[in-house]
Order: C-alpha cells, then sequence, then structure tokens
C-alpha cells in the first residue's frame, strides 16, 4: 500500500491512490491532518489546472509547500480533485 513519509512520520497511506504524472496522489482522507498546514503558494499546470499547496510541520521541522493538491481541477484530471501528492524529500513508497 502506498505510503508517504516525512521526518520519520507517516503523512498519507492508501491503497486507492491515482497515479499521474508518476506522481501519486493520496485521497483526502488519507492523510494525518495534524501535519498540514494551509500554504498561500499557487501553482498552473496547463492540463490540470490550478494547485494549491500544503507546508509539512513534523515535531517542529518544516517543509514549505511539500504537498499540492487541485481542489477544482481540468476535466482531464478530475480524478484527482482534492487528491494529495508530495515533493520535496517527502518518500513515497509503493
Amino acid at each position: 500500500m502506498p505510503k508517504a513519509m516525512w521526518n520519520g512520520v507517516v503523512l498519507a497511506q492508501s491503497d486507492r491512490c491515482e497515479v499521474v504524472e508518476g506522481n501519486q496522489y493520496f485521497p483526502p482522507d488519507s492523510i494525518d491532518p495534524q501535519y498540514f498546514q494551509e500554504s498561500s503558494t499557487h501553482t498552473t499546470c496547463p492540463w490540470k489546472g490550478i494547485a494549491s499547496y500544503y507546508t509539512i510541520v513534523v515535531n517542529g521541522e518544516v517543509n514549505k509547500d511539500a504537498a499540492w493538491y487541485y481542489p477544482e481541477p481540468k476535466d482531464a484530471a478530475k480524478q484527482i480533485k482534492g487528491y494529495i501528492a508530495f515533493w520535496r524529500g517527502v518518500q513515497v513508497e509503493k
């Protein structure tokens, strides 16, 4: 079962992930919300739409914008609406 880990903590775990462009997108109900803080960062993907970000905080350590999601993706990416993907040192094991 895929899981996302950072700083020794499991951030998300699910067998219902969606894989897009090689990234595991975890369902919103699979994350541990205590580690996620909304970020004001946004980026735009030409085919997925506007991404929003979370900053990950574990044991006082901060990983800025280490997770992203598409709250209102374009039709081509509608299967990942609200799903969360990771980067910036977050390890995703399949």
